[in-house]
């Protein structure tokens, strides 16, 4: 059995003047504000890089979502049981999420999106009970994925999700298609995860890293060049009960939020991808986000 991949749905693209000569081409896509930063060139080919980035985000967005019944990770839950000859793209980030499962000793698992069945991480103190998150155990795990390229078999009960890694790739995906049509330095941000191919004109590219509890705002202001930044971290979903704050990070061994972890965590790396999976592993190592970064010699910006 193989999948069919719906037309990515069409949505507003605009064009702003940023400051210091560059314009930005915005869009919604993923949940999370979208652009592409260039220089100020004409608008017309500003609008044209922009959909072309655009659709790639809405491309993976409609192929990878859960929430949608066309995508591909709805086809392979409507058919757990049976064997799925899956397609290249689709094998290639099952691949890659193996890779992370093995490297993070099990904690970065696709599969533990079960476990928001127990979990509403709204603002409130509402946390599951023991036997809800017990019950959803068995279900989460790569390991019992039955999974041998381009061939899967989803256990009844288990389920993919792609979302902790799925806009990081979008924007190397798009990074590619730009890289690959035109020699201007650019900067994709989809929701904070971002990637530049060099500096504009007027010097490095100015990203702001959102302060933990604020409404948006920037808590630091970084200067890059070339390569990727991606930030994880609880600011707008977690739990708050008797003074104990519980982010939306979860151990997939044990169902709970990683205790004593970092706010937030930027990192910064080549590719987004590569970036997004840095900074996810950091915060699923607690109160050892910091020694681990430190460790892998990688670039990072914490807050506790």
């Amino acid at each position: 059995m193989t999948a069919n991949s719906a037309a990515p749905l069409e949505r507003p693209l605009s064009i702003e003047a940023r400051g210091e000569g560059l314009l930005a081409v915005c869009f919604q896509a993923m949940a999370s504000p979208c652009e592409v930063l260039l220089p100020a060139a004409n608008r017309a080919d500003a609008r044209q890089i922009g959909a072309l980035v655009a659709h790639e985000a809405w491309r993976v967005e409609t192929k990878y979502s859960r929430y949608r019944d066309d995508s591909v990770v709805s086809w392979i839950h409507r058919h757990r049981g049976a064997p799925l000859v899956i397609d290249a793209e689709t094998a290639a980030l099952l691949d890659f999420a193996e890779h992370c499962f093995e490297v993070s000793d099990g904690m970065f698992d696709i599969t533990s999106g079960v476990l928001r069945r127990a979990w509403r991480f709204d603002g409130s103190d509402r946390l599951p009970d023991d036997a809800a998150i017990a019950d959803l155990l068995p279900f989460v795990g790569f390991g019992k994925l039955q999974w041998k390229s381009p061939v899967l078999t989803l256990q009844p009960g288990m389920e993919l999700d792609f979302g902790g890694i799925g806009k990081e790739y979008a924007v190397d995906c798009a990074y590619s298609l730009v890289a690959a049509r035109w020699n201007i330095p650019f900067l994709i941000n989809f929701g904070g995860d971002l990637r530049a191919s060099r500096a504009p004109p007027s010097g490095a590219w100015n990203v702001g890293v959102e302060r933990p509890d604020s409404d948006h705002a920037a808590g630091t202001v970084l200067e890059l060049e070339l390569g990727a930044l991606a930030t994880s971290g609880d600011s707008h979903r977690y739990l708050l009960k008797n003074g104990t704050r519980y982010g939306h990070i979860l151990d997939p061994r044990t169902g709970w939020p990683v205790p004593n972890s970092p706010r937030s965590v930027t990192v910064a790396a080549s590719s987004c991808t590569e970036a997004g999976l840095l900074s996810t592993l950091a915060l699923l190592r607690g109160a050892g986000a910091e020694a681990f970064l430190a460790e892998l010699g990688t670039r990072y910006w914490l807050n506790r």
